[in-house]
């Protein structure tokens, strides 16, 4: 299908972009493309401006800012995965950005389009809200912070108003002694996910000190398995983290389509849970 038509700019800077946008409330942000384009061809999506901001600087880059790693919004999924800053001081990124799509959409693919786009079946947003992230987005008004626990407020809608782009992303460094696993399942490399688990796990004299779990395609944003992280607190590997793991559905909503009912996608949560945090802990 053909889309709609619509004015197309190239910003030569940030405010530029911040000014384009906010004078047009229907434009729409252009980064990487591979959330957005899929969606004009189908029009479900009819933006009446395109702002790319492919090319602009100030978006770009992994960088170590001391106290935590700030991914700019333009980064590649296979440059967040490859980046050793990344894989030194939040893993979990790495480890989930490794299984977006396939290879061809990762190096066109950006880290900040796929979390701005707040798809719950998206790998990235429960990972940003189980590392507890920060988004950094700019307007003409200036800069503000969002928590990721505040940024997906429903299916395909942030809390990103008129005007604004995501500039980065702030993840924050954990320090040692955690283990981290994102587990998924889903039909082809391609597909989203039918049910994902991100999972940051800190042992302690053999047993779980601290656990943080994201859900994946578990409602119409990502979430938090707060029943299952309280459970985990002092833990032993074994029965007891199973047991946790089975709370795993609790407080979930999640959709029926032609790939899963709910209760299946219950299921799915409790099994990758169990799979994410034994990996997670170290366990065999």
């Amino acid at each position: 299908m053909i889309p709609a038509q619509f004015d197309y700019v190239r910003p030569g800077s940030l405010s530029e972009a911040c000014q384009a946008l906010g004078s047009d409330e229907d434009a729409k942000v252009l980064a990487g493309g591979q959330s957005l384009l899929p969606l004009l061809r189908l029009r479900l999506a009819y933006p009446s401006k395109l702002v790319d901001v492919g090319r602009l600087p100030e978006l770009t880059g992994v960088h170590d800012r001391g106290d935590h790693v700030f991914i700019g919004a333009l980064a590649t999924h296979d440059e967040v995965l490859r980046s050793g800053v990344v894989n030194a001081d939040c893993p979990l990124v790495a480890i989930a950005a490794a299984t977006v799509a396939d290879p061809a959409i990762r190096h066109r693919g950006t880290f900040g389009g796929s979390l701005a786009h707040a798809d719950p079946a998206g790998d990235l947003p429960a990972v940003a809200l189980a590392l507890d992230a920060v988004f950094v987005v700019r307007s003409e008004r200036g800069e503000r912070e969002i928590p990721a626990a505040a940024f997906f407020i429903d299916y395909l809608e942030s809390s990103l108003e008129q005007g604004e782009i995501l500039v980065g992303v702030k993840i924050p460094k954990l320090g040692p002694g955690w283990g981290f696993h994102y587990e998924k399942f889903h039909r082809t490399a391609q597909a989203w996910a039918i049910v994902g688990v991100a999972a940051a796990v800190k042992r302690s004299n053999g047993s779980i000190a601290e656990a943080r779990i994201g859900l994946t395609n578990m409602a119409s944003t990502p979430l938090r398995a707060r029943a299952v992280e309280s459970a985990l607190q002092g833990a032993e590997l074994g029965d007891q983290v199973r047991q946790a793991c089975e709370e795993a559905a609790a407080d979930t909503s999640p959709t029926a389509d032609l790939h899963a009912q709910p209760d299946y996608r219950r299921h799915l949560a409790r099994v990758l849970t169990h799979r994410a945090v034994r990996t997670a802990a170290g366990s065999p």
